[in-house]
């Protein structure tokens, strides 16, 4: 607790709570993209459309990101 008071001192109230929230909501949204994605492939699956091609497609997507810096 008194690390916590220390950086606050530091390097502001804003900053410690973000950074808190980012290390805390790191995971969430990692999880929620594995399901987002898992439920694409049963959409596809459902719709008749090559899973295989809808992988790749998100698969692509996140390349995209990872080289626009977002990832």
């Amino acid at each position: 607790m008194e690390e916590v008071m220390k950086l606050a001192a530091n390097y502001g109230f804003p900053m410690v709570v973000a950074g808190y929230l980012l290390v805390r909501l790191e995971p969430l949204i990692r999880d929620l993209e594995k399901s987002i994605t898992l439920l694409t492939m049963v959409v596809a699956k459902q719709s008749n459309i090559d899973v295989e091609q809808v992988q790749q497609i998100v698969e692509g997507g996140r390349e995209m990101y990872r080289a626009q810096g977002r990832l």
